[in-house]
């Protein structure tokens, strides 16, 4: 399996191997009057257009990542007139997705338990903005509201832009150009790509470019906040090497310097201890991740922040993670590089649980669906008051 495929667990019914995942399936929806009075009639499934606001080139695993896609949203309807919508996945099976039809919504979901197992993965995030709809509250407020309403956020687009597309050459002013937007748009912190020795340069040639980025970036924007994240393409000497090479400029965190294990993990953690890192961050398990490895490391202060995709991994998954990792002294970050919405469901579990210590943000646009008042100022970002996750689907 590529690493960069989400988690394809079909079914939350599956036996999990992991201890830390605790029988939390299970549904007590029944004691909600009014999630027993509807029952679901109708479901959809539709293909949405939306764009991020530049070309977005290379990382140090994939190419060119462009900047017009197009993503799937399932769509739920009831015998009551209520509707609720999120992000699908294409790869759901047709009896997968209607299997909800002439169910009552308490038979599929509560505020406490989140969604019953049973059910698709990838239908986990529509029933929770149907609950919320239906109850008449933002997700947030339904199973937690014992974070912070504003959550620091950084911009996950700063990529190999210096690389060429279509013809011409960015140059490290491409990189600072848009540094510059994702700045006046909001953004305090950001994350920046490196790993170009493993794909795009020499070995070489690429350690040094991803040095250099990285100072020009902390020179021309001094104030603002820096992440790296190498996509599993560095080695343990890359990873110390790149750290040596940026000197005294402090980094939030480190992601995904090499594929996560123990031993070079256990290494990397205690030379940034002993090298003036002490307080950057190491962060991974992004995708197909060693639960039960991460959360040793994250045990024994090894790895400190754990990034499983909010949409792959699930959201009612990550709901009864946190107390987990809380206990570990892990913080969260649930990936959500592609899609705008991904950031906003992320605002729901941070504001809920707490123990989020940023957020990736994805600025996106669409004619086809209204965002929300979540509201980016001065990097951080506000969860919004609506029902449910107080988006707008408008095909």
């Amino acid at each position: 399996m590529k690493r960069r495929n989400f988690i394809r667990n079909t079914f939350l019914a599956s036996v999990s191997p992991y201890p830390f995942i605790k029988n939390f399936v299970g549904i007590n929806g029944e004691n909600y009057t009014e999630l027993k009075k509807h029952k679901i009639t109708k479901v959809e499934r539709l293909v949405f257009d939306y764009n991020w606001p530049r070309y977005v080139g290379k990382n140090a695993r994939k190419g060119n990542h462009g900047q017009y896609h197009s993503d799937v949203a399932f769509k739920l309807y009831t015998d009551q007139g209520a509707m609720g919508w999120a992000l699908g996945r294409k790869n759901v099976k047709d009896e997968e997705l209607f299997q909800l039809r002439g169910k009552l919504v308490s038979e599929l979901i509560s505020p406490e338990l989140g969604m019953r197992k049973g059910l698709n993965v990838y239908l986990d995030l529509a029933l929770h903005d149907l609950m919320g709809v239906i109850l008449n509250k933002p997700i947030y407020k339904l199973i937690g509201d014992n974070g912070s309403k504003d959550t620091p956020i950084y911009s996950g687009m700063i990529y190999f832009d210096e690389l060429e597309h279509e013809g011409k050459v960015g140059g490290i002013d491409k990189i600072l150009e848009n540094c510059q937007w994702d700045i006046e748009y909001g953004y305090r912190q950001l994350k920046v790509k490196i790993g170009r020795s493993g794909k795009w340069y020499s070995h070489g040639q690429g350690l040094k470019m991803d040095v250099e980025v990285v100072k020009q970036i902390k020179n021309a924007f001094p104030d603002i906040t820096l992440l790296v994240d190498s996509n599993d393409k560095y080695t343990l000497q890359d990873t110390v090497d790149f750290l040596k090479g940026i000197g005294d400029i402090p980094l939030l965190w480190v992601e995904e310097p090499f594929r996560e294990n123990y031993e070079d993990g256990k290494k990397l953690r205690k030379w940034m201890n002993e090298n003036g890192f002490k307080r950057t961050l190491y962060a991974d398990g992004e995708a197909n991740p060693n639960h039960e490895l991460c959360l040793r490391m994250g045990k024994e202060e090894i790895m400190n922040v754990y990034l499983p995709d909010i949409r792959g991994f699930g959201f009612t998954r990550w709901r009864h993670l946190m107390n987990d990792l809380k206990s570990c002294k892990m913080l969260a970050s649930p990936h959500a590089f592609g899609s705008m919405l991904k950031t906003h469901y992320i605002t729901h579990i941070a504001s809920a649980l707490g123990n989020v210590v940023t957020i990736e943000g994805v600025t996106c646009f669409s004619d086809q669906i209204e965002f929300g008042d979540y509201k980016l100022i001065d990097g951080k970002i506000q969860v919004s008051d609506a029902a449910g996750f107080g988006m707008k689907l408008l095909i």
